[in-house]
């Protein structure tokens, strides 16, 4: 039976706008699911089994060598559009792969933090710097940041809606809040912090873009994204004896055993452990 997969695309972005999916899931469902919508096109979609989706899953894992994470994105997105179409919850369980161990969060020394700031001659990006390690945001919290979110008289910052929908309320270091003082007399933006040269929200591919090129300049060898500002925040606040729950708080984790991770790479155990060896 053969449909239109345009359209069936199509109605699927809308269903998952109904349900208030960000548009970054949105994208990545759609372009999931546009694989197994392809190589079904000729199947009664109604009634596709577990067996063909299970073969067709063993076939890009052969044939197109699909990482992990890409296979979880197809099953989810399948999973996700028959529930909607045709009210079929499906048990893809058995076809995820084995869950794998995290690899441990990759961060900035303090030295190299400062090294980058130093690099940094644009006051606007200073400021996004500046919030994506003194506040520990995602890059598209700091994106979707708008004028009303700083609050200079409470010294605070409000991030809302971000990641699962919640929103969090964080301290504002000093130092940042006169930095974006003379960064809205300079720039003057009207509705978000931080806007592109035509409006509107400045790009995460802008951010990215930047960060690799003071990175170069300060001739750190690693390879920068902000994402690693984050991990560094929340690195550096472990190593200064900020309580986990508290930093767990501050990044927005659901589960502490996300901001566990960074235990593994903190001084503070090596610091709190004795060696037995030593009491001999």
């Amino acid at each position: 039976m053969c449909f239109n997969t345009n359209k069936l695309l199509s109605d699927f972005e809308v269903k998952l706008r109904l349900q208030r999916y960000a548009s970054s899931s949105i994208k990545t469902y759609k372009n999931a699911l546009t694989k197994f919508l392809v190589a079904f096109q000729q199947y009664d979609l109604e009634h596709i089994s577990l067996v063909q989706i299970q073969t067709f899953i063993h076939h890009l894992q052969t044939k197109d060598s699909i990482s992990a994470t890409y296979q979880k994105q197809i099953l989810a997105s399948i999973s996700k559009f028959y529930l909607l179409y045709y009210k079929r919850k499906l048990n893809l369980s058995p076809l995820y792969p084995k869950r794998k161990a995290k690899p441990l969060p990759k961060y900035l020394t303090v030295s190299e933090v400062k090294r980058l700031l130093q690099q940094c001659a644009n006051l606007k990006h200073e400021c996004i710097l500046k919030i994506l390690y003194g506040c520990g945001l995602r890059v598209s919290e700091v994106i979707a940041l708008k004028i009303t979110d700083i609050d200079s008289t409470a010294m605070r910052l409000m991030v809302r809606a971000a990641k699962g929908k919640k929103d969090r309320v964080l301290p504002l270091p000093l130092t940042l809040l006169e930095n974006l003082r003379q960064y809205y007399l300079a720039y003057l933006p009207k509705e978000y912090l931080f806007e592109g040269q035509s409006g509107g929200k400045y790009t995460a591919k802008s951010i990215q873009s930047f960060i690799k090129k003071y990175a170069h300049k300060a001739n750190i060898q690693k390879s920068v994204t902000p994402h690693m500002l984050r991990h560094s925040y929340a690195t550096h606040q472990l190593e200064n004896g900020i309580n986990i729950r508290y930093v767990q708080e501050l990044l927005g984790h659901n589960s502490i055993k996300t901001t566990e991770l960074y235990t593994h790479v903190t001084k503070i155990s090596k610091n709190n452990i004795s060696n037995p060896l030593d009491h001999l």
